[in-house]
């Protein structure tokens, strides 16, 4: 019995500073505390857990952000991107109830390696500059991710990148995009009998070192410049993408 209490204490502890870290991240490029929860945490606990676990997680980081910059949010964006994304969540959500997602993980960590690749051979401001409906495809994959792994953010960073934004103006956007997605993830999550009684225990506990690192990572997305965000952005990709396919060897 000692032997398992402890094996759970250190599955916290592990699972506290990878929040702490993921979320830090999350306020400084505003994306990444779900591809980097889910990422590791799948290591330790199923996928059935984690997922809405990192869901509630980043619904409290998506509000916070999100009421914070509000006045900084690109409206215009959104025509395309939300709708698609709602969409593409529902799918993802299914399959993950009825499949098995863990082997899809490299399909989705050669994806975000490809673009991490090209945004690092195409300068920022030479990326081409993507019209509305772009975010059309790219939301329905955002969404379908999201619902998967609990971070759809790579191809709505793509889409948001190709906007060609600022920092402020990024992280504003996708937070009403994470916030969307995550009132529908709700719901469907509910209806799945996916957010049960020791993922909601999970949650609340984690919830205090959620707060640290956005506290920590907001003070130093103000004093990053442009460049700096950007390379920051497509690193955390990167690592990302590298995680994910490793994990599904």
């Amino acid at each position: 019995m000692s032997a398992i209490f402890a094996y759970f204490t250190y599955k916290i502890i592990i699972a506290v500073l990878v929040i702490i870290i993921a979320f830090f991240v999350r306020a400084t490029i505003g994306f990444g505390s779900g591809l980097i929860a889910v990422s590791i945490l799948t290591l330790l606990f199923p996928i059935r857990f984690t997922v809405p676990v990192v869901f509630v997680l980043d619904f409290v980081g998506s509000m916070l952000l999100g009421a914070y910059d509000f006045k900084e949010v690109k409206w215009h964006d959104l025509n395309y991107l939300l709708p698609f994304t709602v969409l593409g969540l529902l799918f993802g959500g299914i399959l993950l109830k009825y499949a098995n997602p863990q082997k899809l993980t490299i399909f989705l960590g050669l994806f975000i390696l490809l673009y991490v690749i090209y945004g690092f051979i195409v300068k920022q401001e030479k990326l081409p500059y993507a019209k509305n409906y772009v975010g059309a495809p790219l939301g329905f994959l955002g969404g379908f991710i999201g619902s998967l792994y609990g971070g759809g953010g790579p191809p709505i960073v793509a889409y948001l990148q190709m906007r060609h934004h600022n920092k402020r103006g990024f992280r504003a956007t996708f937070q009403i995009v994470a916030i969307t997605d995550s009132i529908f993830r709700a719901f469907l999550y509910t209806y799945l009998g996916l957010l049960t009684f020791s993922v909601l225990k999970m949650s609340f506990l984690l919830i205090p070192f959620v707060l640290l690192g956005l506290f920590f990572g907001n003070k130093l997305h103000f004093r990053i410049n442009q460049k700096f965000f950007y390379i920051f952005t497509m690193i955390v990709l990167l690592c990302a993408a590298i995680g994910l396919i490793i994990h599904s060897l």
